[in-house]
């Protein structure tokens, strides 16, 4: 192997961005501008990173192909994360009913802090290829021409410095300062495209009560076919610490329906404006272990950047992650989508290596595949809310809007299309999994069995329900 790889930003993303070249290249640096700490601890370049996360199917299967010989999904466990099977551990409400709990332990996805994942996969990363460096430094743009990038310009406590690389990988998140970079080499002109709803997310860790011996992960749905701002919220067991289990509380709304940042308000919204009680009964008999935390604005837009459409793209140059594209974190597709991109970068040096004419082109363009599916997912959804920007629905829009609804209403009900559902929004199939011809036939059909319009708790969480409620026991 010969060769330096220089990336741009250690979050997920960055990091296995770095485990892809690994193999490929002699040597990968990776720069970040934060001090990365030993151990999970938030990190002022990630404000985002203190609401709610999930590890979907498919972001871990590509995590297990990037670090093989490692069992990711027990590496992850043992640290503190959580595994849900969205067929029977997720206790969901969409705008048309509540979704069955399934006797089926399947579609698992992981959840703890952001800044758990960011540690752990930092340290197998780290700790698994010896030819991978962090620096800390901030990128203060690219070295070369419009034909070449050769490198990356760092400022560091010692002063500027300039890192040269046969090829650089821009993963530095939602405040990457590529567009600007490129131009200053002369390419212009890169489309984007923001679909923004204004939505606000407001977060809070508890102490989950003792008298709570085990809950589901729960998840009130925003509702985007009323005409009105979207509102959800989202109880989401995360890491224990040393006082025992937590939970963080998620709470998210479109324009014209954001949570509030004080306590009071906090708490009042999970009663007054969500489409049920449950999170707010559950929490008001929680230990709050923090602050509010409100984020809003550039960090819950959709933002896509068409690179791959550039008539001039040079070479040493791959932009991943959320530089490409960001996605309203609600629909929780971010991680794994980098860490799918972080497999074909690897994959593109099959039968290539970092000298190879037109290898940054066609990497760029196979990385941004991956956007379009979750791209679909999220704005589809996003334009019908009120008050939104960058986009209106059109006649297509409605037309997908009235399949999607139905596709959902039917899964609540139905296993095979809850499963279909679930393989797209898991990033195990792409959206032409719904109109399958077996799908699409049950979708058409509708549902099979009445909607639950009934919370569907099981007995124990029953009985914890009423209790919590100061309601007698059946």
């Amino acid at each position: 192997m010969t060769g330096r790889a220089v990336v741009i930003g250690a979050g997920i993303g960055g990091m296995l961005a770095a485990a892809a070249l690994a193999p490929a290249v002699g040597d990968v640096v990776v720069v970040e501008p934060d001090a990365l700490a030993d151990g999970p601890h938030q990190r002022k370049g990630l404000p985002q990173g203190q609401h709610a996360h999930l590890l979907m199917a498919g972001g871990l299967d590509a995590m297990r192909s990037l670090l093989p010989g490692l069992d990711v999904r027990r590496y992850l466990l043992d640290a503190g994360a959580v595994e849900v099977s969205l067929a029977s551990g997720l206790l969901a409400r969409t705008p048309d009913g509540w979704f069955s709990r399934f006797r089926h332990d399947s579609h698992h996805l992981l959840t703890c802090t952001r800044a758990l994942l960011d540690w752990a996969v930092r340290a197998a990363v780290l700790s698994r290829l010896s030819n991978v460096k962090i620096v800390q430094g901030k990128a203060l743009g690219l070295v070369g021409t419009a034909q070449r990038v050769q490198g990356v310009r760092v400022a560091t406590d010692a002063g500027e410095d300039l890192l040269r690389a046969d090829l650089v990988v821009d993963a530095g998140g939602r405040g990457s300062r590529i567009v600007h970079w490129l131009a200053d080499l002369g390419i212009d002109g890169i489309q984007e495209k923001v679909v923004d709803t204004g939505l606000t997310n407001a977060t809070r860790i508890y102490r989950r009560p003792a008298v709570v011996t085990d809950w589901p992960l729960t998840l009130l749905q925003a509702d985007p076919y009323r005409g009105e701002p979207g509102r959800s919220g989202m109880i989401l067991p995360i890491e224990p610490d040393d006082g025992g289990e937590r939970w963080m509380v998620s709470l998210a709304g479109t324009k014209g329906g954001e949570p509030p940042a004080d306590p009071a308000g906090f708490l009042a919204y999970t009663f007054d404006e969500l489409p049920d009680p449950v999170i707010g009964e559950l929490i008001s008999h929680a230990e709050p272990l923090t602050d509010v935390v409100r984020t809003r604005g550039r960090m819950t837009r959709n933002v896509r950047r068409y690179f791959e459409q550039s008539a001039k793209w040079p070479e040493g140059l791959a932009v991943m992650g959320d530089a490409l594209a960001t996605f309203n974190p609600a629909y929780g597709q971010g991680m794994s989508v980098a860490a799918q991109q972080a497999v074909t970068l690897r994959d593109a040096f099959d039968r290539a290596d970092v000298t190879t004419p037109g290898l940054a082109r066609g990497i760029q363009r196979a990385v941004a595949e991956h956007v379009d599916g979750p791209w679909t997912t999220a704005v589809s959804q996003d334009v019908l809310y009120p008050f939104v920007t960058g986009a209106a629905p059109t006649v297509a829009d409605r037309v997908a809007a009235r399949y999607a609804r139905r596709v959902a209403a039917t899964a609540t009900v139905s296993y095979p299309v809850a499963r279909a559902l679930w393989d797209v929004t898991g990033l195990r199939a792409g959206p032409a999994r719904l109109m399958s011809p077996g799908t699409l036939l049950k979708v058409l059909l509708g549902p099979p069995a009445p909607l639950n319009t009934e919370i569907p708790l099981k007995p124990r969480e029953r009985r914890t329900h009423r209790e919590l409620r100061g309601v007698p026991q059946e």
